[in-house]
This record gives C-alpha cells, structure tokens and sequence, in this order.
C-alpha cells in the first residue's frame, strides 16, 4: 500500500477503530512518565493521533496531534478540542526544525512502509530538539503484509524487527533508549520504547 492508499484505508476505519480501543491499559500510564521528564510547557507532538482520546488527551494542553486521516482529526477535534491539528504524513511533516520537546507514536509507525522507518525517525529527530524525548510503539517482529478484514477494512502492518528498529532510532540520532512491555489499546501486550535525540556534539 502506498501512503495515498494508507489514507483511504484510515479514513475508511477510524470511527470503527475509536469505537474498540479499549480506554484503559498500562501504555496510558507511560505517557505520565513522560511527563513528568518535561519541562514546564512542553510542545509535544503525537504521531498518529487518531481519535486523540487515547494519547492526545492525556498530554499537556495545546499539545500537536499529526494524523494521515482527516476523519481521525475531525474526532481528535470533538475529544481534544485545545489541541493543534495537524494532516500529514509522518515521513514529511510541517514542524520547525528543533522545535518540539517530545513525541509520542503509538502504534503508528509500523503502518508506513519499512523501507521509510528510518526516514520516519530521522524526521522525528529533526523536528525535536536536543535532548527531546521519544515515547513510541517498538515492534518486536518482522512483517510487512496488508490485514484484510482489520477492523472492517484493511491496513498495513510493516515492521524490520526489534533490534533493526532500535539500530534505526541509533542511526537517527536517538541515544539512551530503554524499553517497557505494557498492555495496549487493544487488550494485548506491546513493547515501548523511550528515546532522547542526542544533545549538539553528543
């Protein structure tokens, strides 16, 4: 699937995914971790956003949430109606260079192409600024295939594996990585990865 049909597939299914996340779960507790790691009025950027009431919600007020799927940004508009909204791909999106304190990317990343993660991360990396933080889904298989059927639609599930998408946040720039297995949205167990773009001269 290429980005455009990406789009189309999220526009297709983002009431239907809204609708079955379930509210609680472990990976919420993460983004209070981050928090608590930011300075006192942070910029944070949310990748995927969706809906918003997952992630977005629970960042700090005026948060940015960036999403593919205009229908997803139309529901981050009733749930979160303080935040930014952003329509973008996240391997090009309009944010400053060094901008940002803090992205999070839950479940999101592995719905690009694997080919592009480590444009992904580089992108990451360019629009936060030294020292930022990342809190982001890690995959920890290998796969690239099209789930026909997902939530009543079909979507691309793309992934180079754990260790090749730690080696990418590396190459990008990311250093002190450490990683967390906590339950997700959708009732199973996911690993998670905290991340820093590496200070000027690191």
């Amino acid at each position: 699937m290429d980005r455009n049909a990406i789009r189309r597939a999220w526009e297709d299914i983002s009431e239907t995914y809204a609708e079955r996340r379930d509210p609680s779960g472990s990976d919420a507790d993460l983004l209070g971790r981050l928090r608590d790691e930011l300075g006192p009025d942070p910029t944070v950027l949310d990748v995927g956003c969706g809906d918003g009431a997952r992630t977005l919600a629970n960042l700090p007020p005026g948060s940015i949430g960036l999403d593919i799927s205009r229908r997803g940004l139309e529901l981050a508009r009733e749930n979160v109606p303080e935040s930014h909204l952003l329509q973008a791909e996240m391997r090009d999106f309009p944010v400053r260079d060094d901008s940002v304190d803090a992205i999070t990317a839950y479940h999101a990343v592995f719905h690009v192409p694997r080919a592009a993660h480590p444009d992904v991360y580089r992108e990451f990396a360019r629009v936060l600024r030294p020292g930022g933080r990342l809190l982001m889904t890690l995959p920890r298989g290998r796969f690239e295939t099209v789930r026909r059927g997902w939530m009543g639609g079909r979507m691309l599930f793309s992934a180079p594996g754990r260790d090749a998408t730690l080696s990418q946040l590396r190459d990008a720039g990311f250093g002190n990585l450490r990683t967390e297995i906590v339950s997700d949205p959708l009732g199973s167990d996911a690993e998670f990865v905290f991340a820093e773009r590496a200070t000027d001269g690191a």
